[in-house]
């Protein structure tokens, strides 16, 4: 299986990494400050990896079986939007 995005797939999952990173990266300086650290943070980013970029990545793979061209390529950018903003939801959330 070969992930192949193309033009605008590659810098919709370049933003829905971004997200999750600087997610990451707020939530991780938030338990480091208050001293309370767990192995929790870094399996919640693995298990939605798993969960939203993966079947991101499916899509982008079965735009080869649509033949309209335009169908999966839809449902990636729509999936790709609201990884974003349940993102940046969390982010306001810890903010």
């Amino acid at each position: 299986m070969t992930f192949a995005l193309t033009d605008w797939m590659l810098y919709s999952m370049w933003v829905v990494m971004g997200a999750m990173g600087l997610n990451f990266l707020v939530g991780l300086y938030q338990s480091l400050k208050d001293g309370a650290f767990s192995s929790d943070l870094i399996t919640k980013y693995l298990s939605d990896l798993v969960m939203f970029v993966l079947p991101l990545f499916m899509l982008s793979n079965m735009t080869v079986f649509d033949s309209t061209g335009w169908i999966m390529e839809t449902a990636f950018y729509i999936g790709a939007f609201g990884v974003v903003v349940k993102y940046l939801m969390d982010l306001k959330g810890k903010l």
